[in-house]
This record gives structure tokens, sequence and C-alpha cells, in this order.
């Protein structure tokens, strides 16, 4: 199959690139707007000869692909809180340039990449697929922009019911391989666990599911040769993990030393989300299974980030 990769220098774009390099025999072209940061980055991971790598001039309509993974956007909450509403434009732009090209090659599949956050702004209870979109039409907030530009784009996908497209809608993903100064729950977990110092969080329990790079792959490849549809599909794995248990784990496992304080902490770029993890199991249709829990994801990527052996 040959596959465009947009947005080549995305962390989870790179790690699914990864993924391919080692287990299949797919045709990538990667897109970027720094395209030489692409090929320094398969450089350092030795298969620099192995992709195409591009400018996103050279994507056009005289391009041959089977298959666009569109992973334009923005990695971390920091991000998204100083792009502001130029995500608007970016998510546009790109997802314009993907749907120029299905429209004149009709067969090729469309992976866009969207955010539980296009549910809106509850989730003080997981979401399902009968969880409808929520946004406060008439207070919009700066944390309600980036949600908002996925779900613009899902509906313009919704609309082209004729087109394969889906929207894969990711919660959390974690990877040794990310941004560890990125502003995610996590990420600040490991800072203090690696500086030595102590992790001070709010009392509140918050749920997350963490996709890792093995399931993120199996799903990816399974929505890229099932028959063709048009729809969007939640990201989950085999079970998400409680902020409490996920402290008091890494701490038996690691020693991290955290406070519990009644005090908001942390970065509210896309607003609170306590459950922010998905029921919706539609991915079975295309034959998903996840293989991992979020413990076991984080576990097995502290291991790697910490130099700790699995006991």
């Amino acid at each position: 199959m040959r596959i465009a990769i947009l947005g080549a220098t995305s962390e989870i774009a790179k790690d699914l690139i990864l993924s391919f390099a080692a287990h299949s025999e797919h045709e990538l072209t990667l897109y970027a707007r720094r395209p030489a940061a692409v090929r320094q980055w398969l450089n350092s991971i030795g298969i620099f000869d192995k992709y195409a790598v591009e400018d996103f001039t050279a994507f056009s309509e005289d391009s041959r692909h089977d298959a666009v993974v569109n992973f334009v956007g923005v990695g971390n909450p920091l991000q998204a809180a100083a792009m502001g509403a130029a995500i608007f434009d970016v998510t546009l732009q790109y997802d314009q340039m993907a749907l120029d090209y299905l429209r004149k090659h009709r067969d090729c599949r469309y992976l866009f990449l969207s955010s539980g956050a296009a549910y809106g702004s509850c989730f003080d209870e997981p979401v399902s697929e009968a969880t409808p979109t929520n946004f406060t039409i008439n207070h919009l907030k700066p944390q309600d922009w980036y949600g908002v530009a996925k779900l613009h784009a899902e509906c313009r996908h919704r609309a082209l019911a004729h087109l394969p497209i889906i929207d894969m809608r990711v919660f959390n993903y974690f990877s040794h391989t990310q941004d560890m100064s990125a502003r995610f729950l996590v990420t600040d977990i490991l800072r203090a666990l690696l500086s030595n110092e102590t992790f001070v969080t709010s009392n509140v329990n918050i749920v997350r599911d963490y996709m890792g790079a093995e399931d993120l792959y199996q799903m990816t490849s399974r929505i890229l040769t099932a028959p063709a549809m048009n729809c969007a599909i939640d990201c989950y794995t085999k079970a998400p993990v409680g902020k409490m248990v996920m402290l008091a784990e890494l701490s038996q496992r690691y020693g991290l030393k955290f406070l519990i304080t009644t005090e908001q902490t942390g970065l509210n770029a896309t607003g609170i989300k306590t459950n922010y993890y998905s029921r919706n199991y539609s991915a079975t249709q295309v034959g998903y299974s996840p293989t991992s829990t979020s413990l076991e994801v984080l576990l097995r990527e502290f291991d790697v980030l910490t130099g700790a052996r699995l006991t």
C-alpha cells in the first residue's frame, strides 16, 4: 500500500512510521513543513533511505497514494494554548488538502487524527456511542478551540459520506519517544520522578486511557485494510487508569514522591476532563482488539525512560 503521511514531524506520526518500518512493506511518503527535520530524524534511527520525504508543496493530484493519514495539528496542551484560534486555519488548510485529493482519487482512504476533545467540554462520565457533543456555543472559551476545530473537521467528513474517511479520535497517548517537556499529567509526573522532586497534584482522581505505539499501529492498520467506510472511531485500551492508582504504582515501582492537595494543579489548555476516555467500542467493526491496559503502557514506557527493568 502507498501511504502518504501528512505532518511527519508529529511525535505520534513518528511512532507510527517506526511501526510501519518494523512490521510492514508499505511504501510511505512523508510530508512535512520541515522536511529536513524528517530526514535528520530518519538518519538518526538508521532508515534514511527507506522512505521518500517531501515538502507539502509536493502533495498534489498527480501524487499516487492508496491512503492518506493526516497528523497535522498540535502535539501538546502548551502548543494548543500558544496556537490559540489559529488552530482553526491550520486544521482546515491541511484537511482540505487531503479532501481535494480524495475528490480526484475516490478509492484512496483518508485517516484523520481527531481527538476525544471533539465530544466537547463535559467529561464527568466517560463518553459512549450515545454521548452528544457539548460546547457552550454562546460562551466559547479558548480551551474549546482545539476540540471545536476537530469537530468541524469531522462534520466536513460526514458530509462527504461517499468518500472513505475515518476520523480516529485519540484521547490519550504515551510513548518514551515523545517530548517530555510537554505539559501532560504523565510527563509532569515523569519530570518530577527523574529530578527526584515531589509531584504535587489535586485530590481529583481523574481517569485516563493511554494508548501505546503497538495498539496505535494495530488500529491504524485495521482501519486502512477494512472495507471502506465513512465514520469516526474512538481509541481505547483494555482498561483506563485512575490517577491515584497510577501514582501508587509509580511510587512503589520507581520511588515517585507525590503530594495530594485540594488546590487545582497542572495546565488547563483544552478544558478540565475528569473521565477522559471512551466506552465507544465501535473499533471492533474494523477488527481492532487492544493488547494492553493503560497501566501496562505507562509501566512499559517508564521502564525505558528510567532505565528500569521489569521484574
